[in-house]
């Protein structure tokens, strides 16, 4: 038993059971012994590899594609530009380096990075260090201004609380105890206002999973955008409605158990970007394929001009890289992409209509 379980099995014994919400958000967060604030999770020697480790490309693209909609949006002559749960910087990096040749784009940015990690924040001085990022906890924290912001696998970690659907209802799936050890089990029979539209397309047994702190999030990224300009960028793995139980447990690289190893795995859920769309009050884009995004953004193109360079091990490396982040059977339709920008405005690239 890890000592994040030891405490949650006091706090259960304590105060009952807690919900899915719950469990998650102290496993990843944690103060003490949080997955994501005790350890930098990313690479072989991490749990996961996300798109900007995978290939410089990614970041360049939506670094350039972030640059077009502020040129499409008269280049106002301040603006916030953001990454939320950056990483090592990596896509930051790789996305200030394709827009130096933008006139005026890096002398309006004000660099700034949502992380709570502090190893992580480590990472990204490091790579940033030329261009002053500062960090903030959060989004309400955020200057006033036009924002335009990266949200490249941020919503996927966001807790999710998951119900299930009865005859007359829900039951919310919970974290309690059975023998001394952490285990799952249902509440009782409820009502939930916030899934009342979900009635009609579930039936007894499903379940629905839904992140109140995801829909709060895009609501304030939204309002900011709608205010004051600028455009978002969401990528992550989900869909346009969530079905079914999506929370998953990784470590090592390799599925691991949900209750296995609270705080040493990392645990996402399928992002639901149908709840992002209508909680933002700003004009949204249709949900859009990351490799779709990412060919009309130009990382053929750019694939080919790189690979002048290369030959041999790094070559086929180079390939490879192209071939996972765009291929139907790769990243290319797991991943999605969902573009916030102001209404009546014109569409980021890569996610026109």
């Amino acid at each position: 038993m890890t000592p994040l379980a030891e405490r949650m099995v006091q706090q259960v014994m304590a105060n009952g059971p807690m919900t899915m919400a719950d469990y998650m958000g102290q496993c990843l967060m944690h103060p003490e012994l949080g997955y994501y604030t005790t350890r930098d999770p990313l690479g072989t020697a991490g749990d996961f590899t996300t798109s900007p480790e995978i290939s410089q490309m990614f970041g360049e693209l939506l670094g350039l594609a972030l640059a077009q909609a502020w040129m499409d949006q008269g280049q106002p002559g301040r603006i916030v530009l953001a990454e939320a749960g950056p990483g090592r910087g990596t896509c930051m990096a790789d996305a200030l380096r394709a827009t130096k040749s933008v006139p005026g784009f890096h002398d309006a940015a004000e660099l700034l990075l949502i992380e709570g990690s502090s190893p992580l924040r480590a990472e990204q001085a490091a790579r940033l260090a030329g261009y002053d990022p500062v960090w903030h906890e959060s989004f309400e924290s955020l200057p006033e201004g036009p924002l335009y912001l990266i949200a490249n696998e941020f919503f996927d970690a966001l807790p999710v609380r998951q119900a299930v659907r009865t005859e007359g209802g829900w039951r919310e799936r919970c974290v309690g105890l059975s023998e001394g050890a952490l285990s799952f089990g249902l509440g009782i029979e409820t009502h939930m206002p916030m899934l009342a539209h979900r009635l009609e397309d579930t039936k007894p047994g499903d379940v629905v999973e839904f992140s109140p702190v995801a829909r709060m999030l895009a609501e304030t990224i939204g309002a900011r955008i709608e205010g004051h300009g600028g455009a978002a960028l969401i990528i992550d793995y989900g869909d346009w409605r969530s079905l079914g139980d999506t929370v998953q447990a990784v470590k090592g690289h390799e599925p691991a158990g949900l209750l296995e190893t609270p705080g040493e795995a990392d645990l996402t859920a399928h992002v639901d970007f149908e709840a992002l769309a209508m909680a933002a009050p700003c004009a949204h884009t249709r949900l859009t394929p990351q490799g779709i995004f990412l060919e009309r953004l130009g990382i053929t193109a750019r694939a080919q001009a790189l690979a002048k360079g290369l030959s041999g091990a790094a070559l086929e490396a180079h390939v490879a890289a192209h071939r996972r982040l765009t291929h139907p059977g790769e990243m290319g339709t797991l991943f999605k992409t969902l573009g916030l920008y102001p209404k009546g405005g014109t569409p980021p690239p890569g996610l026109e209509p």
